[in-house]
């Protein structure tokens, strides 16, 4: 269509036009970059708790090239190692924060595309973080898009009166921005890949058990992420008591529209140490946050029946997941026995046969390298064993696995292969300064020459192809790609820990086993 054109051929000042209206953005060498782009309106008032709506079109041109606000959210620490290249600088104050930005080559058209949902518990994260600048994804040929989307009570509480998961249903309707305009910034909409990590991967396999997101993407990446990480409408129900509790008022969408975003953040941050564990099901995030999608069924099971069959799916985890939530508080090198029964009983239905099982996985392992195992599993690699199974089982696309294993050296040599430690080699950043020193995610010696250049071309193969170079992922191999200073071919690389959480078929009553 005439008015998606391309303006950016030798203009001081690229300006692309979008459904809504026309941006300026901002000329970075061969890349451009529009920053702050609405994909929906402004979340006020009662507006909160609706489901997203179309932004009002705009006169003029209106400038991409300054950040903008993200969404309300308490600042976020992790102990000793310094995440803020990861959760970014806290909140940024405005309403009209559900936006994208964008990053494109200056030239070419149809080209592969991909939209990135940041982690953070639910509760913290933004487009504003260092850790997710697009331009190597731009010099490579691929449109990246980051969003913003909602967090904490105005996104993920279960509130009678106000639909469920806003902040996935965000995600949903900014690929349906991308879908309109993308072609606009060069990029092809039948080609996109819906990529997030942690939380954000949680939604990427909520958004793949979302028939409304039917025909927005062609591919999806789930990095430390879970199909098993959802909330019953029971669980979910006592985080919304404790939270109407904490504020005053009766758990409903108006009495909550009443409540200013300052008081709605400083309640969230007084929600932890919930117990969510029913007669039923576990808390599939062991405490950690209590905020996750709510679903009646999870999106492994959806998966299972045939939902987003035609989706080529990557999914994978990293080796040490459970270390950044115990390394960096001092908990992993005083681990006893007991904290790993806790862990196993915070998790599965036989806590005492799940220890044995890891204990003989891991002869030689310490105690807190069995918790630490236990946990990253319980949060994560149940989730994605059961996903990757999940959508294996349907041939009509392709499944395929990784595992990521290069140990970072911070905090003495503990934080390993960590959650997060990928990113900085996915968007290819793991030069940033901020990165490397003893308390930093990447610590303090220099990571393998090529590993950000291989893993984030990986990637960008994937979305360009569908197929990132290694076997497919099914029931009588599970290939995984090992990824590391030398990258492995290895088949089911942790059988006797995955077949641990695995459940009798048909069997749905626990939250945290894989549908065998």
């Amino acid at each position: 269509m005439s008015h998606r054109t391309r303006h950016t051929s030798h203009h001081p000042d690229p300006v692309v036009t979008t459904a809504q209206g026309a941006v300026r953005g901002l000329r970075q060498g061969d890349t451009v970059l529009y920053l702050n782009i609405p994909y929906a309106a402004p979340p006020r008032g009662a507006g909160r708790f609706a489901p997203p709506r179309p932004h009002e079109p705009w006169d003029g041109v209106r400038d991409a090239t300054v950040p903008g606000p993200n969404a309300p959210q308490s600042e976020r620490r992790l102990g000793s190692v310094d995440m803020s290249p990861y959760f970014g600088t806290g909140w940024s104050r405005g309403e009209d924060y559900l936006t994208v930005s964008v990053w494109t080559p200056e030239v070419g058209g149809g080209l592969p595309v991909m939209v990135f949902v940041h982690g953070g518990g639910f509760v913290a994260g933004s487009t504003r973080s260092a850790l997710y600048d697009g331009s190597a994804f731009a010099r490579d040929g691929v449109v990246l898009v980051t969003l913003n989307y909602r967090l904490g009570i105005t996104g993920f509480l279960d509130i009678p009166g106000a639909p469920a998961n806003r902040g996935l249903l965000d995600v949903v309707a900014a690929l349906r921005w991308v879908r309109e305009n993308i072609a606009a910034f060069g990029g092809d909409p039948d080609n996109v890949t819906l990529f997030g990590q942690s939380a954000g991967a949680t939604i990427v396999g909520g958004v793949l058990a979302t028939p409304e997101a039917a025909g927005l993407f062609r591919r999806a990446i789930v990095q430390s992420g879970s199909g098993l990480g959802a909330f019953t409408t029971e669980q979910a129900a006592r985080v919304t008591g404790a939270a109407a509790g904490a504020l005053g008022i009766e758990p409903r969408a108006d009495a909550f529209a009443d409540i200013s975003d300052d008081r709605l953040v400083e309640a969230a941050s007084r929600l932890a140490g919930i117990d969510l564990r029913t007669g039923t099901h576990h808390d599939p995030l062991i405490g950690l946050s209590p905020f996750s999608l709510v679903l009646d069924t999870q999106p492994a099971d959806s998966v299972a029946t045939g939902l987003s069959s035609d989706i080529d799916l990557l999914i994978g985890t990293n080796t040490e997941e459970g270390n950044l939530y115990l390394v960096p508080v001092g908990k992993y090198a005083t681990s006893t026995p007991g904290d790993v029964d806790d862990a196993a009983a915070r998790s599965h239905p036989e806590p005492a046969r799940l220890v044995e099982t890891y204990r003989k996985a891991r002869p030689e392992a310490s105690f807190g390298e069995l918790r630490s195992a236990i946990m990253g599993d319980a949060l994560f690699g149940a989730g994605s064993w059961a996903l990757a199974g999940a959508h294996a089982a349907h041939p009509e696309s392709a499944t395929y696995a990784y595992e990521f294993a290069w140990r970072s050296r911070a905090l003495d040599g503990e934080l390993g292969a960590t959650h997060a430690v990928e990113l900085p080699f996915v968007f290819d950043v793991a030069r940033l300064p901020q990165l490397h020193g003893s308390a930093a995610l990447l610590g303090p010696d220099a990571p393998p020459a090529d590993l950000a250049a291989r893993t984030h071309e990986t990637w960008a193969r994937f979305a360009r192809t569908g197929d990132p170079g290694w076997d497919p992922y099914a029931d009588e191999r599970r290939a995984t790609m090992r990824i590391d200073a030398e990258w492995t071919r290895v088949d089911d690389p942790r059988s006797q820990e995955r077949q641990a959480w695995r459940r009798p078929a048909g069997h749905r009553s626990q939250g945290h086993t894989i549908p065998a």
